[in-house]
């Protein structure tokens, strides 16, 4: 059993002296510095040890235990003992030191009562079976190489790889998801790594600017959309939610310029030897909070924009109408807001949030490369792909139209108006994702020679092994990191000209105004028109016969008996069809002209405007022309045979349904 326990401690020697000749580390005989250790035959010594610490100040660390024992001099065996394991000596190239076994039992039977005493057990890798036998008074160097026999003795510095040893400072309690550079129960410092404290302060302040931009276009988008509802349809209403995407986007990162590195890392506690660390996982709420709106609305921003050239793509090539693609909103907003939904669940599953030291927010990838590849480059590039295939495809089929169908010259500037548009809008939105992408694979394809770089430069001030230099050395350029945020934000910007036109300038002025609530009446006899039964109205048979329904809603305007009954017997001399339309064109007019016999602004809008979408297109030019005639006319004369009559009685607050009535019974 011994003599398994032997090989076992032979093997791991080899397999510690295998790894230090195919490592890249600079690795030399040191001098001993502890204290404990210093008057012995040897002065030199190696790091890691057999038991695995990796500089001398871990090792003093796992020898204060015995510190008792051997200053109460329990046995004369264990200081020789105790240095012999901690800091073995170091010899040769080849060869590993190892305590004789007569020396560990006799330290261990001379102090063993008084361990118990003090409650210290006796370590299982310092039990006594594992060491070879031998005689001499301090270690005695066992070759442990055989297949080495050949190998060239000499002083040269060898070369070892001991991996990444998370500092003490930067440990973290276990069990809480944290890791870096490979090594569980540890966090990267904080403020970064990678820069100095006034570039940091500087790219707070400019991610900062730069969100208040992006969250006041995106605010202004989502109210211009909030005035006028149904001004934003498919296939272009997706604009309005891809704004609002954004706008949370950009107001998480407002937040993290307020609240600095407040949320994003752990505060240092310098009586534990505890450093400021990179907050990771899902104990921090604040942090996870941020985490789950920026993730979530990051990739529903994408999806948006996806689902927006699906749109457009319907419009353009089956040529789906507003009212068809609206059906399938449901279906839209299902897959909007439920991938990225499914995909920050996945994400909080696995505890991978990060806190991000430069911005001040919570997101993934930040550290951990594999989360970066699958859960942002993943769903971004697929985003990309498959909208940059359907626009293509959308264009090519406008333009198909364009030169195929043969328009008039003011439909074929609106098509090439309207391809422009969302070329110069698909342009502003892929260039800024393409550019944060490209940072993305740039910042995973170096970051393990900043990491590297950055170990190297701080493992003398942690107390940890120091790798090999790094071919070539580098340190990541704040500009890489300031232009990945710039794009991530701008990204939302390109909404606000979509909406940006005369139209929308006018809404603004009217809301500012107070004037929407006078443009009620307009809208309700609007309303009133667009209804399928008087539609059919207007383009029935003369010789149908009027069917009449009660309608119980009010028009709010006013209107005198004396012209209702002047269109009654004007009807007498015209046909029962350009009646009906005659008599409500006139009703509109009366509906906005003022006592005075002055018309409001709102009477000068197109009669298409008044008739349900559609009406015109089933007229034709000489039933238009014909109405639009007589409207003047009738007009015209009502308005003078109003002047040239006594004053009327003035009713207030006539419904449509009595105007239909009266009119019928004078026809």
């Amino acid at each position: 059993m011994a003599l398994i326990e032997m090989y076992f401690l032979v093997f791991i020697a080899m397999d510690i002296l295998k790894n230090f000749a195919e490592g890249h580390s600079m690795f030399a005989c040191e001098p001993v510095t502890l204290r404990m250790c210093q008057d012995l035959p040897y002065n030199t010594t190696f790091m890691p040890n057999l038991l695995n610490h990796y500089d001398q100040q871990t090792a003093a660390l796992a020898m204060e235990p015995f510190h008792p024992m051997v200053n109460l001099q329990c046995s004369a065996d264990l200081r020789s003992f105790l240095c012999a394991l901690y800091v073995p000596v170091c010899t040769e190239y080849g060869r590993v030191s190892l305590p004789c076994r007569r020396l560990c039992l006799r330290a261990h039977s001379d102090c063993y009562k008084l361990m118990e005493m003090f409650g210290v057990p006796w370590p299982e890798e310092m039990e006594c079976n594992r060491f070879p036998d031998c005689e001499e008074s301090y270690p005695r160097a066992v070759d442990l190489l055989t297949n080495m026999d050949n190998a060239e003795e000499s002083s040269v510095a060898v070369q070892r790889d001991y991996g990444f040893w998370c500092p003490r400072e930067l440990k973290i309690e276990p069990d809480l998801g944290y890791s870096f550079l490979g090594v569980r129960d540890c966090s990267p410092p904080c403020p970064n790594m990678y820069f100095r404290r006034e570039e940091l302060s500087f790219a707070r302040y400019f991610i900062g600017v730069i969100s208040i931009v992006c969250l006041s276009a995106t605010l202004f988008t989502f109210l211009t959309f909030l005035i006028d509802v149904t001004r934003f349809r498919y296939p272009e209403r997706p604009i309005i939610f891809y704004a609002v995407c954004y706008m949370m986007v950009s107001l998480v990162f407002f937040i993290g310029f307020l609240l600095e590195n407040r949320v994003a890392c752990n505060s240092a506690s310098p009586g534990n030897f505890k450093a400021s660390t990179v907050t990771q996982g899902s104990h921090n709420k604040a942090c996870t909070f941020l985490f789950m709106v920026l993730y979530f609305f990051t990739m529903a921003g994408s999806v948006w924009w996806v689902i927006l050239t699906i749109t457009w793509f319907l419009a353009a090539v089956p040529k789906w109408g507003s009212e068809a693609i609206e059906k399938k909103a449901l279906l839209f907003h299902a897959s909007a807001w439920g991938i990225p939904g499914t995909l920050t669940v996945i994400l909080l599953a696995m505890n991978k949030i990060e806190g991000d030291s430069i911005s001040g927010v919570c997101f993934v990838g930040l550290y951990d490369v594999h989360a970066l590849r699958y859960f942002v480059l993943a769903p971004l590039c697929l985003d990309v792909l498959v909208g940059v295939s359907l626009l293509l495809a959308g264009i090519v089929s406008l333009n198909r139209v364009r030169i195929e169908i043969p328009l008039e010259k003011e439909n074929q500037d609106k098509l090439v108006k309207f391809m422009i548009r969302i070329g110069v809008f698909s342009i502003l939105y892929l260039v800024p994702l393409l550019v944060v992408i490209g940072c993305y694979f740039y910042e995973q394809s170096y970051r393990h020679i900043w990491e590297t770089t950055w170990v190297q430069e701080h493992c003398r001030e942690y107390h940890i092994p120091c790798p090999y230099p790094a071919s070539p050395s580098s340190r990541p350029d704040l500009i890489l990191f300031l232009m990945k945020y710039l794009m991530a934000l701008v990204v939302g910007i390109p909404s606000v000209f979509w909406v940006g036109s005369k139209k929308t300038c006018f809404e603004w002025a009217s809301f500012f105004h107070g004037r929407r609530k006078k443009d009620c009446t307009v809208n309700e006899s609007r309303q009133v028109l667009q209804e399928p039964d008087f539609a059919q109205s207007l383009l029935r048979d003369p010789n149908t016969p009027i069917i009449r329904k009660s309608r119980g809603t009010s028009t709010q305007g006013t209107s005198t008996h004396a012209s209702s009954t002047h269109l009654a017997m004007l009807d007498d001399q015209r046909s029962k069809a350009g009646s009906v339309h005659s008599k409500m064109s006139s009703y509109h007019d009366s509906l906005h002209r003022s006592r005075d016999g002055r018309y409001t602004p709102c009477s000068y809008r197109g009669v298409e405007e008044r008739l349900p979408h559609g009406s015109m297109s089933r007229l034709n030019d000489q039933s238009q022309s014909g109405s639009m005639h007589r409207l003047n006319d009738q007009s015209r004369h009502s308005s003078i045979r109003d002047l040239n009559n006594p004053p009327t009685h003035i009713t207030h607050g006539i419904s449509m349904n009595q105007v239909l009535e009266e009119d019928g019974a004078s026809a």
